[in-house]
């Protein structure tokens, strides 16, 4: 019964370990899906990518980075309509 026991830890950890970085990957994609216009997506993307390198994304400061861009955007537009 002990044996069974910590087998069944294990592999509740390991599932845990798997829906974890599952969601972090997942998430960042639905984000982006769900909340950002299709027109504005690969601005976005490119935002991303010119952030965050690395193989994996940090969604906080690329997130800011995005917001910082579009707002530079938006002023630039109304700057522009003036």
């Amino acid at each position: 019964m002990n044996q069974f026991a910590l087998v069944a830890l294990v592999a509740m950890v390991v599932l845990l370990v798997v829906l974890v970085e599952l969601a972090a990957a997942v998430l960042p994609v639905l984000i982006v899906v769900t909340l950002v216009p299709p027109e504005q997506r690969r601005d976005l993307a490119e935002c991303l990518a010119a952030a965050d390198s690395s193989r994996r994304l940090r969604v906080w400061p690329a997130l800011r980075a995005a917001v910082r861009a579009r707002r530079q955007g938006a002023l630039a537009d109304r700057a522009g309509q003036r």
